[in-house]
């Protein structure tokens, strides 16, 4: 036989051969097919949401600031049972979900209500979803009543509500600074940025005077939460008591939270606020010095308690018979007051106790008030004055499956920031043209006005998801969990996008770079592999054993922006669907 010139070459041989060679041929094709069924991977068993999360391999824990990250594709074996979640009755639940006269295209708003109903009937729900719920029952009744009330009664209710309207400051009357007590009314919340300026003089017919941020309530509720409680003390006449200002909260719920004080006996140097500290560093200083130099024999405590006191109210900023101008100002992390120019406190926010929800300004105690107003607040936009409009709101969507859909977290008093992103990035050519669609989603808020405003701004640009849940930020999971569904369920995407509305996202960078990122199982952005939950109640971040029994989190994406692939999405609202995941 001559060789074989080509791999798919013929070849000559004699015709006995013919049998010989088809024979062989046979054997080594039924071995090559056998080999080949032997190294071909089997199918896997598809994968459990318990399976992912308590069986993939260890990480590096000092891996740091990653921009993406492959999940782990793993096959563990199953427990035989899994406790799942029960479904609970809550309260205000059915009211929320019951039907409403709105016209279909109104009602774009709210795509997202169906797919989440069972989310908020978990027993293992997130702790403030009950209240939460609760509210918004509330908050949406109203709000039903005055978008029928407007339908009905157009032109009279038009003017009465521009009477009402959110303006950009609020000045309080003189008699209001005469009688004290609700100085300010602030129609719409604060925001980012805003401040409430009071000049006054401490008059000491109390020796001590108080404000009190407000927060929002309904009609039934027996008294409004106190966002933010400053208390300030004046040095008495004898010099013996040191002054001080302490800040606190309260809420009907927990009563008052923990009270934080100035000048502080110990050093807050670790403990910042929008990298701030808690007290002015001059009166931490001076008040820890004395308490380490000062030695005193009983003959002469009362005369250096004197002395201490007096060296402690020359930093003090506020004193008996003497004018001050006191600047209270929001906070990306908390609020800050400062007092002739001169920083003083700041004060983490705490969870459900958030600037939105603020309605007022309170004074009382020994304070002769010259002057209150707040300015900075949160305005919305004439949407029917508006040039070219048109360009501003959301595109019809016509592709079956978009590039990229991104949610945006936004809250309902935000009317400027969204406005910005519509003005400026939400311009690029990969969202016009419907590539890429850019939703908000939006809890619904306390506050009538800024419910009713919302609800406008969502009608004019078709860019809004409303959340069936008052926006406090303990229930953030729960939109996480919205954006995954819009982009799985409602409007597809190959890429899901979360970002926040102080972000300046460059969508055509974000595009280029996913073209070297792999389409399954991405996790792209800031990744954090080392860090722990929160266990100190007060705080805005705080996370119970219950919610995360462990001491440390799997790898996280930092918030102003990450991006998943679509099958990730997908693994998270069928882990939800089928209450495997955790919330």
């Amino acid at each position: 036989m001559k060789p074989l010139r080509s791999t798919f070459g013929l070849f000559k041989m004699k015709k006995w051969y013919g049998g010989v060679l088809i024979l062989v041929l046979a054997i080594v094709m039924v071995f090559s097919y056998s080999l080949r069924e032997t190294q071909r991977p089997q199918p896997k068993k598809k994968q459990s949401a318990y399976d992912f999360f308590n069986n993939h391999p260890p990480i590096d824990s000092h891996r740091k600031g990653n921009d993406s990250f492959k999940l782990p594709k793993v096959e563990a074996k199953k427990p035989s049972l899994i406790q799942k979640p029960k479904l609970i009755n809550v309260e205000g639940l059915d009211k929320l979900y019951a039907p409403r006269n709105v016209s279909e295209q109104e009602s774009n708003v709210l795509l997202l209500w169906p797919h989440l109903h069972l989310l908020f009937s978990r027993s293992d729900a997130l702790p403030e979803t009950g209240q939460g719920i609760k509210e918004a029952a509330k908050a949406w009744k109203e709000l039903l009543a005055l978008i029928e009330e407007e339908k009905t009664t157009k032109l009279s209710n038009n003017i009465r509500l521009k009477e009402k309207n959110c303006p950009f400051s609020v000045c309080s009357p003189d008699n209001a600074l005469f009688s004290g007590g609700n100085i300010l009314e602030l129609p719409c919340g604060l925001v980012e940025d805003s401040s409430i300026t009071l000049i006054g003089t401490p008059n000491g017919s109390y020796r001590s005077f108080e404000i009190d941020l407000v927060g929002s309530n309904f009609s039934e509720e027996p008294k409004p939460p106190i966002v933010l409680h400053y208390n300030v003390s004046v040095a008495g006449d004898n010099m013996t008591e040191e002054p001080f200002i302490a800040q606190n909260t309260w809420t009907n719920e927990l009563g008052w939270g923990k009270e934080e004080k100035c000048p502080s006996h110990v050093s807050s140097n670790n403990l910042k606020v929008d990298g701030l500290g808690l007290c002015n560093e001059q009166l931490v200083r001076s008040t820890m010095e004395e308490n380490q130099n000062v030695s005193v024999s009983s003959g002469d405590a009362s005369t250096n308690a004197s002395q201490q006191s007096s060296h402690a109210s020359a930093n003090f900023p506020f004193v008996e018979g003497n004018p001050f101008t006191a600047t209270l100002w929001v906070g990306l992390e908390g609020f800050h007051m400062t007092v002739n120019g001169r920083h003083e406190t700041s004060f983490a926010y705490r969870e459900k106790l958030e600037p939105w929800s603020v309605s007022g300004v309170k004074v009382v105690g020994g304070l002769d008030l010259l002057s209150a107003f707040a300015k900075g607040l949160p305005v919305p936009e004439d949407h029917d004055l508006i040039v070219n409009s048109k360009i501003l709101k959301a595109p019809v969507i016509t592709r079956k499956r978009l590039v990229m859909l991104v949610g945006v977290f936004s809250t309902g008093n935000n009317f400027e920031r969204r406005m910005a992103l519509r003005r400026s990035w939400m311009q690029f050519e990969a969202v016009r043209s419907g590539d890429v669609a850019v939703r908000f989603f939006i809890g619904l808020n306390k506050n009538l006005q800024v419910n009713f405003e919302l609800w406008k701004e969502a009608q004019a640009y078709g860019d809004i998801q409303f959340m069936p849940f008052v926006d406090y930020y303990s229930l953030i999971s729960l939109k996480t969990i919205a954006i995954c569904i819009m982009g799985t369920k409602i409007l597809p995407a190959k890429y899901i996008m979360k970002t926040d509305d102080d972000a300046f996202v460059r969508i055509d960078e974000v595009l280029s770079s996913l073209k070297e990122k792999p389409s399954n199982g991405l996790l792209y952005g800031l990744i954090e592999f080392d860090s722990s939950p929160h266990r100190e109640k007060d705080s805005k971040w705080y996370i119970s054993d219950e919610e995360w029994p462990h001491s440390s989190y799997p790898p996280w994406a930092h918030g102003p922006g990450y991006i998943i692939s679509r099958d990730v999405a997908k693994f998270i609202v069928q882990g939800h669907k089928e209450r495997e995941l955790k919330l």
